[in-house]
């Protein structure tokens, strides 16, 4: 049986910002084959691709403070992309031991990100404290690995239910975390404090967080940058997420909605729906302000994936 996965990208300024310093990604992950001469009737040098293999979702947030935040979210999602394209072995069939190196494949291309940038400082001491937030999600379905640094998001919808995969790497949330204080006590300003994230400021080496969890049919994943989060709170996400509206749809909905609660910062968000192949998109002809805006990134929708695998539950 065969499904199809619905999905979409945005990212928009904001209302109080000159520079987007947002970046995502979607991919598409599928063997080629390059043909150099044969005797069918292929056109030389023609490229043949097979069925796709998995999915990569990534949102990054340079960090604000810095002058160069939007150079270094666009360096950590080339060298993340670079990264699995060319480096990283590409695990098919997971068992036991290859899911383990999975994860370690994907723990070390954060860490390649933090080499990278901070070679980048040893070589332009001007951009020295540039950093960026990270949140990728890497699908082989049913099964989905999460790795993450900093205070973007991962979000889980399913059946009614929103559940955020991710922590943020605050030093509010750690301080929560740790008991020396209540959220109602934490100043809003410390939120965007981070310990964990790749460049920046923060003397901690850098710590990714990874998570695995099994998608089902009729299950709604959500990535974004803290844009979105410091202005509509799980309550409205998850209301927003329930209207079943296409994957573009609801991103625009989402936008719009950190758009009227104030849109201080940049806002970026990638939704995918996990669609059986017959199951039609929802219809929406109402699709909001936002898309005349300048700084709005759009791609992809209906990437087909096998589900022959029964999922667990989380």
């Amino acid at each position: 049986m065969t499904g199809k996965m619905d999905c979409f990208g945005l990212t928009h300024t904001g209302a109080r910002k000159s520079l987007n310093q947002d970046q995502f990604l979607i991919a598409d992950l599928e063997k080629s084959m390059r043909i150099h001469s044969s005797s069918l009737s292929l056109d030389d040098h023609s490229r043949l691709f097979g069925n796709s293999q998995g999915k990569l979702l990534l949102v990054a947030d340079g960090l604000s403070h810095s002058a160069t935040g939007d150079l270094a979210s666009r360096l950590a999602t080339d060298c993340i992309t670079r990264y699995i394209l060319n480096r990283m072995p590409w695990f098919l069939h997971l068992d036991e031991q290859s899911e383990h190196d999975l994860c370690e494949a994907l723990v070390s291309a954060l860490e390649l990100c933090q080499e990278r940038m901070e070679l980048d400082v040893q070589e332009h001491p001007e951009r020295a404290g540039m950093g960026t937030t990270l949140t990728m999600a890497y699908l082989l379905w049913p099964r989905i690995y999460v790795v993450h640094a900093g205070n973007s998001r991962c979000y889980l919808y399913r059946r009614s239910n929103l559940k955020q995969l991710t922590s943020d790497h605050s030093l509010a949330e750690k301080l929560v975390a740790s008991g020396a204080l209540t959220a109602d006590e934490v100043p809003e300003i410390w939120q965007n404090l981070l310990v964990n994230s790749i460049g920046g400021d923060n003397d901690s080496d850098l710590n990714p967080e990874i998570h695995k969890s099994h998608m089902q049919i009729g299950d709604t994943l959500l990535l974004c940058t803290d844009g979105l989060t410091k202005h509509v709170p799980d309550l409205i996400i998850s209301a927003i997420l329930s209207q079943n509206a296409s994957a573009d749809e609801t991103c625009v909905r989402l936008v719009n909605q950190a758009m009227e609660n104030g849109g201080s910062d940049n806002i970026t968000v990638v939704v995918a729906r996990f669609l059986n192949e017959g199951e039609q998109d929802v219809a929406i002809s109402d699709s909001g302000d936002v898309q005349a805006r300048s700084g709005v990134k759009r791609i992809d929708n209906g990437v087909p994936f096998d589900h022959d695998i029964q999922p667990e539950k989380i």
